[in-house]
């Protein structure tokens, strides 16, 4: 299910640094006429759009303030997609947050953002609602597919997220909205959110910081710009419902889910 990048319009959560911002610099690569950039870091959402406007030229980048657990916020960032360029083509959820002891916080924008993200892409590409259709990708986590005793809650987000376009990745929700859904799931990337994970964990819980540290130390890590080229092939080659995992600096690959009932244990 071929997607030409060229020429159309994004919205893109998250994307003032690490992984976000390396997105839409692979999507402004591949000729992206203009993307907005919502992200709660002001400093750092402005300061992205220097660096695209530098590179890229000027009228390709627009940044909004926006805190993605608030509907209000988040949907304006869909009207000045409307405003600045025209449209929206691709939607990116992208906001994340690992952070269980902060656990209602990193549900709602790990899990509620996304869905918000979601529907209001549907608003506003799908053709049900006299739209054109589009790709909305949701960023979930190699973690939506195995466990970490460090940070349940957080990989609880990441299968809800695996859950969600599975769902949404269904012949129904494409033929009625015309939008191609695809899920990323970034293996260990440097970023914050890895950086900083010591003091993130569920209190009262020994040893979960000296675990989570050890635990992501130990696997493959790669740069934000694999994840962001990962992407690009995710929107530009992958089919509707189709879940992708970028890991270890490799090139991304689709993994194939089975059917539960082939997994009965005997």
């Amino acid at each position: 299910m071929v997607f030409d990048i060229q020429g159309k319009i994004a919205v893109l959560t998250g994307g003032a640094a690490g992984i976000g911002f390396s997105i839409a610099v692979e999507l402004l690569k591949n000729g992206l006429k203009g993307v907005v950039i919502a992200d709660i870091d002001s400093k750092s959402g402005n300061e992205a759009i220097t660096k695209l406007t530098s590179h890229f030229g000027s009228n390709k980048a627009v940044f909004l303030k926006t805190d993605v657990t608030k509907a209000d916020q988040l949907e304006a960032a869909f009207k000045l997609a409307l405003s600045t360029f025209g449209g929206v083509d691709i939607v990116i959820n992208n906001a994340g947050v690992l952070k269980d002891s902060q656990w209602e916080l990193e549900i709602a924008v790990n899990c509620n953002a996304v869905v918000q993200g979601t529907l209001l892409g549907i608003k506003y590409m799908g053709k049900n609602n006299g739209h054109k259709g589009g790709v909305i990708v949701n960023i979930a986590s190699i973690y939506g597919f195995q466990e970490m005793e460090a940070c349940p809650v957080y990989v609880a987000t990441k299968h809800f997220v695996i859950g969600l376009d599975k769902s949404f990745g269904t012949k129904y929700h494409y033929d009625l909205t015309g939008i191609k859904f695809v899920t990323m799931c970034p293996g260990i990337t440097d970023t914050t959110l890895v950086a900083e994970s010591s003091g993130f964990c569920l209190p009262g819980f020994p040893n979960l910081g000296k675990m989570l540290t050890e635990g992501l130390a130990s696997l493959p890590q790669q740069t934000p710009e694999c994840v962001g080229q990962g992407i690009v092939t995710a929107i530009t080659k992958g089919d509707h419902g189709s879940i992708w995992v970028s890991e270890g600096k490799e090139p991304a690959y689709e993994l194939e889910v089975p059917d539960r009932r082939t997994m009965r244990k005997h």
